[in-house]
């Protein structure tokens, strides 16, 4: 048996895949998915380099975004989903999936497309709360959709709806690998701005590090992305830091999926944007984060996912408009009531949920 997994969240398809790979080991896995982070890069993509890594053969695929946003950007996106859908059309009569699992987002609309078209039982995963417009139109195709909030459910069909909450990857509660080595004698920040980095965190932290470095230590990850070269400005910084707040800073492109549960060992603190994936992450390490919402998340999903934190006391929220003083405030005030802020992730409990990737693989397996 064949299953296909697409979609644009990475984390929990790995965390599906990790579960597949222990109790279903004859079922055979394709991905497809971005082999480039941004079109108009050739970086290539951390989804290629995980999938690569389990030996999982990797199809790359183009296609363009549904977007409510007319701009030149957007129109130059809609001209390429007809060739997303052309590619589509090929993936799916060439490979012949018995079942394709879509985590969702522009790219897994064709594939679940094609798949509906030619037979094949398609299930889609939600990770947001308000799902964005292509999740809606692969709902529509789908046998069954998996929602991470029961707020989800109200924009699919209720009666193919479950909600099951989020599979985390079981690599986030264990030290397999130790991309460096920290002496922790202060507290921990972890700054990310996602798989992609963020430009507008990158210069925040850019502003107010020598002061964050002067109490703290900062790993940070940066991201890939070469428009603005982040990296290699934060790492000339920091060879001009003194010696010793040079080694409290850790900055890295990204991390793998072998190396985040050791720097969420250490973290005190998260810094970065609340997309579900790294929301849920967080809830079940009970880990206080500030969020720095999107701002143009599809449907306001991050600010929405930040909102939970904030309402049950568990984190704050920072808009990347505001000022680096404002966040540098924030940060010390975390970290002086750090200890309230996990206690308060006892209101959160509604949202733990085991099993989530077990619990998937035995709906489409029926």
């Amino acid at each position: 048996m064949k299953l296909l997994i697409t979609g644009g969240h990475l984390a929990p398809a790995l965390a599906v895949i990790e579960e597949l790979k222990k109790t279903k080991p004859n079922i055979d896995v394709i991905f497809v998915g971005r082999k480039y982070a941004l079109d108009s890069e050739k970086t290539v993509s951390l989804e290629f380099k995980e999938i690569n890594k389990r030996k999982i053969p990797f199809i790359p695929l183009q296609a363009g975004r549904l977007t409510r946003l007319l701009s030149l950007r957007s129109l130059r996106s809609l001209l390429r989903l007809p060739l997303g859908f052309f590619n589509a059309l090929f993936i799916i009569r060439d490979q012949s999936p018995d079942i394709v699992l879509s985590f969702g987002g522009y790219l897994a609309l064709p594939i679940v497309f094609w798949g509906y078209v030619f037979g094949v039982p398609v299930y889609t995963h939600e990770q947001t709360i308000k799902p964005g417009l292509a999740n809606k139109v692969i709902g529509i195709f789908s046998k069954k959709i998996f929602v991470a909030f029961k707020e989800s459910k109200i924009n699919f069909d209720v009666k193919k709806t479950i909600v099951t909450g989020n599979p985390v990857r079981q690599s986030i509660f264990e030290i397999k690998k130790k991309p460096f080595l920290i002496n922790k004698d202060r507290p921990v920040i972890y700054v990310t701005g996602g798989t992609l980095g963020s430009h507008s965190i990158n210069e925040h932290i850019k502003n107010i590090l020598k002061e964050l470095l002067k109490k703290y230590i900062v790993i940070h990850q940066i991201g890939d992305t070469k428009e603005y070269h982040d990296f290699e400005n934060l790492s000339e910084l920091k060879n001009k830091l003194p010696e010793d707040l040079q080694s409290r800073y850790f900055l890295v492109k990204h991390f793998f999926e072998d190396e985040i549960g050791y720097v969420y060992s250490l973290t005190d603190l998260v810094v970065g944007r609340s997309g579900a994936n790294t929301f849920f992450e967080l809830v079940n390490l009970k880990l206080p984060a500030i969020f720095i919402p999107l701002p143009w998340a599809s449907g306001k999903e991050q600010q929405f996912h930040a909102e939970i934190f904030a309402r049950n006391q568990t984190g704050e929220i920072f808009h990347q408009i505001e000022t680096s003083d404002k966040l540098m405030r924030i940060i010390d005030k975390m970290i002086n009531n750090i200890e309230s802020y996990k206690d308060n992730f006892k209101s959160l409990s509604y949202l733990y949920q085991k099993n989530v990737s077990q619990f998937i693989l035995k709906e489409i397996f029926k």
